[in-house]
């Protein structure tokens, strides 16, 4: 059990909770949770989302972020240095794969935001707002390929320059701003004509609208919301100075990203009930919600366009931030694992990101064709990492906490420094029987959804 003592860190508590926090807050957030609370009972979801970030997000937060500080390691180090059994080592390099195949079809979309941030900047928001604008844009190959080169260059140009200078510099000034434009959007959607029913919707927790399918969706969105079982916990937390506190920590970051999902359920439920006169059935998931709905809404407003760049602008720092931190998941595994240098992993994987982002980019338009099981090839990825590889990729995590590492060693990389665990109990009881059994619901649900046996 060597470790690496070269290894870049973090400055502190506040480069890692930002960080973290960055890596969690992302199109997840804006996209998926409003959409999600909507769908699923408004005010309930958001009841059972907090219980359950409270707990499950708790409790995978805290383990993976251990393993990456006491191993010293990006995931398949932190595997290879608590077991030799090669079948449980395996669990490293699915954890290691996931943001390699994500960040390239993340790059896409955020290649999407940065070109409706460019058109609110220089085009006539009643223009963006026209049916068929966001489908003839995505299928325009030369457009949609150049665009994501623009997002996929800032992000490569952010880990080139490392982990403080870059994640950390970066992550200190985008949060922060990110949280001021979420509030200012907020404020102001919620003071739209007919918005208060939204608000309420949103915030009055109705126990009628509550159906299994509220609990499964809230426990997938916190999975995804988090940043769980994506290899990104275990590499920052292998940046983690040994006297920063992990609890206090990930309580921070759970608090700043729930606090932003619901800002951004604040800021775009009551605009879809305030723009459809009351139906959260306008309410559309993913890129239809933002590129397709929120322009038609912000056509409709005195100051669309002023409203439409700072949307946009706080949908790219999301997109950014969370980038970022698949991004440096990958370098660090390239790095730790064939002892590359930072900028030979930063390149190869910029390879890789733009071979595997050109087919999701292309994938509307001229590789139209091209699907895997009926679906387009950004669809497959993203289904195959979030629905298939990151529940797998938990259950792997679970197992080597309990089995190898330890809940004793657990209990002392919290505690280092003097600090206590104060949630041990409900941690050691969570890790040992609830996770496993949550993320098993979460895969069997998400399957079952995919080949039609439920909606979800």
């Amino acid at each position: 059990m060597e470790h690496n003592t070269k290894r870049s860190s973090f400055s502190g508590k506040i480069g890692f909770v930002l960080a973290a926090a960055g890596a969690s807050v992302g199109l997840g957030n804006i996209w998926r949770f409003p959409y999600l609370c909507a769908k699923y009972g408004g005010g309930i979801f958001l009841v059972i989302y907090i219980i359950l970030a409270v707990t499950f997000g708790y409790t995978m937060i805290i383990a993976e972020t251990a393993l990456g500080r006491a191993s010293n390691k990006s995931p398949v180090g932190a595997y290879k240095y608590f077991t030799e059994n090669r079948f449980v080592r395996l669990g490293g390099w699915v954890n290691a794969i996931i943001p390699i195949l994500i960040v390239p079809y993340y790059s896409v979309i955020g290649g999407w935001v940065c070109k409706y941030l460019y058109d609110y900047i220089c085009v006539d928001p009643q223009t963006i707002a026209q049916d068929g604008y966001f489908s003839a844009f995505i299928s325009d190959g030369a457009q949609s390929e150049s665009w994501f080169w623009v997002f996929a260059i800032i992000v490569l140009a952010i880990i080139f320059l490392g982990v403080r200078k870059g994640i950390e510099t970066v992550a200190k000034f985008m949060m922060p701003v990110l949280a001021a434009l979420a509030v200012v959007i907020c404020i102001y959607s919620m003071t739209r004509p007919g918005a208060l029913e939204g608000v309420r919707y949103c915030l009055i927790p109705d126990f009628s609208r509550f159906s299994i399918m509220t609990f499964v969706s809230a426990m997938g969105q916190m999975f995804y919301s988090l940043s769980i079982a994506m290899g990104i916990l275990i590499t920052f937390g292998s940046y983690v100075k040994k006297d920063v506190s992990i609890e206090k920590s990930t309580e921070q970051v759970e608090i700043f990203d729930t606090a932003i999902a619901v800002i951004a359920s604040l800021m775009i439920i009551p605009a879809v009930f305030s723009f459809s006169g009351g139906s959260p059935e306008t309410l559309k998931a993913g890129p239809s919600l933002m590129f397709i709905t929120m322009p038609k809404i912000f056509a409709s407003m005195g100051i669309g366009r002023l409203i439409g760049i700072l949307f946009f602008l706080l949908v790219l720092i999301a997109a950014v931030t969370s980038a970022i931190a698949l991004l440096e998941s990958a370098v660090a595994t390239f790095s730790d694992e064939f002892k590359w240098s930072r900028a030979l992993s930063t390149s190869v994987m910029s390879i890789i990101m733009i071979s595997l982002g050109t087919l999701s980019s292309l994938g509307y338009g001229p590789l139209a064709n091209l699907t895997v099981f009926g679906m387009q090839m950004l669809d497959f990825f993203d289904f195959l990492t979030n629905s298939v590889m990151m529940p797998i990729a938990a259950v792997f995590t679970c197992h080597l906490v309990v089995k190898y590492m330890g809940l004793a060693l657990v209990a002392e990389e919290v505690e280092l420094g003097g600090h206590p665990f104060k949630r041990k109990g409900m941690f050691n009881f969570m890790i040992r029987f609830m996770c496993p059994l949550f993320v098993l619901i979460i895969l069997i649900s998400s399957i079952a959804g995919v080949l039609g046996l439920i909606e979800i």
